[in-house]
C-alpha cells in the first residue's frame, strides 16, 4: 500500500517505515519525479503503455483503444525507419528531450491541470488518460523496483477543486480519469483524498496539544485549503468527519506564477506592449496565449496555423518587427514551455535574491531580460488576493480562527506569499512544512489506516 502524490509539479511515492512515512527513492528521479512526459510522437504513448500491461489488461485495452493502437504502430514503423527511439521519457530526462529539440516529439507538463477541462472530447480524454497512465505504469514500476515486492493499493491526492468551471462535473470527470489509469496499471484498490487534509494529517502527528489549524496547499496546479481540528489522539481514528470545519480550492498555483512572470517579464522583449506602424497598440492575446500552458484551448489557438499567418503579419505591420519575429519563433519552433520553464527558474532565483537575468539566447543570440522581486510581486498580486479569499471562504465556513495556519506546497517558498499570509492572520502561528513532502507522508498514514 502507498501514498501516491500525482501532482502537478511533481510526483511521489510514500511508505510506512517503522510506523513513520518514508517517501520512496525513485530510481534516477531521486524521491521526486517531475510531472512531465516527453515521447517521440504523441501517437505512440497507447502503445508504450499498451506494452507495460499485464496479458488480460492488454486484451481489455486493445479493444477499448484498437484504433489509436493502430495509429500508434503507423507511426512507430516511421519513427524506426528515420532511426528514432520510441521510448517515453519521463521528469528531468523528459524536459531535457524537450529542450533539446523543442519542435520535435511531444512534451506535456503538469497533466493533471487538463484532467478537470470541460468540452473535452472523448478522445482527449482517452489520451490525457492514457498519459496519466503512462506516468503512473512508470512511477509505480520504479516504486516496485525500490521496495521490491508489488503494490496494489494506493490513497491519492486530490485538490478540492481541479478546475473552476462546471464544478463537481468537472472533478468527477478529473476523479474518473485518475481511477481509470491507476487501475489500468495493476492498483487493485484506490482512494482518494483532500491533499491539504492529507498534509494536515502529517502535521497533525506533530502535536502536542489539540489545535484549530489551517492547512494552506499552494501547489503547482490548485490552491486548497482546510480547516481541521487536530489532536495526536484523534490521529488514531477511522471517521475524521466531524473534525472537517472546512474546504475550498481554486485552480491557481504555481504554474500560474510562472505564466504570469513570463507575461509580464519575458513578453514585452517579444513585442508585447509595443505599437503597430498605424500607432494601435500591439493585440495582447497572442502573448498571454503564447505562455498559457496550462490552458489547452490558448495553446491549440497559439499554435493553430491561423495563428500562424496572423504572426507573420504583425511582423508586417509592427513599428519593431524584430521583436515580433521572436514571437513567431515562438510558435514556429514550439517553445511555449521554455519560455515558461525560463519564468519559472527565475522564480525560484528571486527566492534567494532580489534580481535575477534570464537567458533567451534560444531565441536570439545574446537576448537576455531582467525581473527582479518587485516585478514578480507586482504580476502576481491577483493570485495573492485571490489566496488569500480562498483562506478566508474556509474560515467563514470553519465559523473560528485559526491557531495555526500550516503552509505547504511548492509555492509557499516564495517570501511574499509567506509575507502576505502572516499579516492575514496576525494572532495565529505560522507553521512552513514540507514544501514537497507533507502531503505524500499524509497521504501514506491514511493508506496505512484504511488498508491494513
Amino acid at each position: 500500500m502507498i501514498g501516491f502524490d500525482y501532482g502537478t509539479s511533481n510526483c511521489a511515492v510514500g511508505v510506512m517505515a517503522k510506523n513513520k512515512p518514508t517517501i520512496v527513492e525513485l530510481g534516477e528521479h531521486g524521491r521526486y519525479m517531475s510531472s512531465t512526459l516527453y515521447a517521440p510522437a504523441r501517437e505512440i504513448i497507447v502503445n508504450w503503455l499498451h506494452q507495460k500491461l499485464d496479458t488480460q489488461q492488454q486484451i481489455d485495452f486493445a479493444h477499448a483503444r484498437q484504433l489509436q493502437l493502430q495509429q500508434g504502430l503507423a507511426m512507430q514503423r516511421e519513427l524506426a525507419l528515420d532511426g528514432i527511439p520510441t521510448e517515453l521519457s519521463f521528469g528531468q530526462a523528459a524536459l531535457n528531450q524537450y529542450l533539446e529539440e523543442p519542435d520535435e516529439g511531444y512534451y506535456i507538463k503538469s497533466p493533471k491541470s487538463f484532467l478537470g477541462a470541460s468540452g473535452l472530447a472523448p478522445t482527449q480524454v482517452a489520451l490525457f488518460e492514457d498519459i496519466v497512465a503512462a506516468m503512473m505504469s512508470h512511477v509505480k514500476s520504479q516504486t516496485e523496483q525500490q521496495l521490491q515486492r508489488d503494490v496494489t493499493q494506493t490513497v491519492i491526492g486530490r485538490p478540492v477543486n481541479f478546475q473552476g468551471i462546471n464544478g463537481e462535473k468537472s472533478n468527477q470527470q478529473a476523479i474518473n480519469i485518475l481511477t481509470n489509469a491507476a487501475k489500468r496499471v495493476g492498483f487493485k484498490s484506490v482512494e482518494f483524498l483532500y491533499e491539504p487534509v492529507a498534509a494536515g494529517f502529517e502535521f497533525e502527528a506533530s502535536l502536542s496539544s489539540q489545535k484549530k489549524v489551517l492547512v494552506v496547499d499552494i501547489g503547482g496546479g490548485t490552491t486548497d485549503c482546510s480547516m481541521m481540528l487536530m489532536s495526536k489522539k484523534f490521529s488514531q481514528l477511522d471517521d475524521r468527519t466531524s473534525h472537517m470545519l472546512g474546504h475550498c480550492g481554486q485552480r491557481i498555483g504555481g504554474n500560474d506564477f510562472d505564466i504570469r512572470l513570463a507575461l509580464k517579464g519575458i513578453m514585452p522583449a517579444l513585442g508585447m506592449g509595443r505599437l503597430l506602424s498605424n500607432g494601435q497598440p500591439m493585440p495582447a492575446n497572442c502573448f498571454a496565449d503564447a505562455v498559457a500552458i496550462n490552458n489547452i484551448v490558448a495553446q491549440t489557438d497559439f499554435y493553430s496555423g491561423a495563428n500562424g499567418r496572423f504572426l507573420q503579419q504583425l511582423c508586417r505591420e509592427a513599428q519593431e518587427p524584430e521583436m515580433v519575429k521572436r514571437l513567431l519563433k515562438v510558435h514556429q519552433h514550439k517553445l511555449t514551455y521554455q519560455i515558461v520553464n525560463c519564468a519559472e527558474q527565475a522564480k525560484i532565483g528571486l527566492s534567494a535574491q532580489s534580481s535575477h537575468k534570464i537567458e533567451l539566447s534560444f531565441l536570439e543570440q545574446y537576448l537576455n531580460v531582467d525581473v527582479d522581486t518587485q516585478l514578480l510581486n507586482n504580476a502576481n498580486a491577483q493570485f495573492l488576493r485571490q489566496s488569500l479569499k480562498l483562506m478566508d471562504e474556509v474560515v467563514l465556513q470553519a465559523q473560528t480562527q485559526p491557531d495555526i495556519v500550516f503552509v505547504t506546497g511548492g509555492t509557499a517558498k516564495i517570501p511574499i506569499l509567506q509575507q502576505t499570509i502572516a499579516q492575514r492572520f496576525p494572532h495565529s502561528e505560522l507553521v512552513i512544512g514540507d514544501h514537497f513532502g507533507s502531503v505524500t507522508s499524509g497521504l501514506t498514514r491514511w493508506a496505512h489506516k484504511i488498508f491494513s
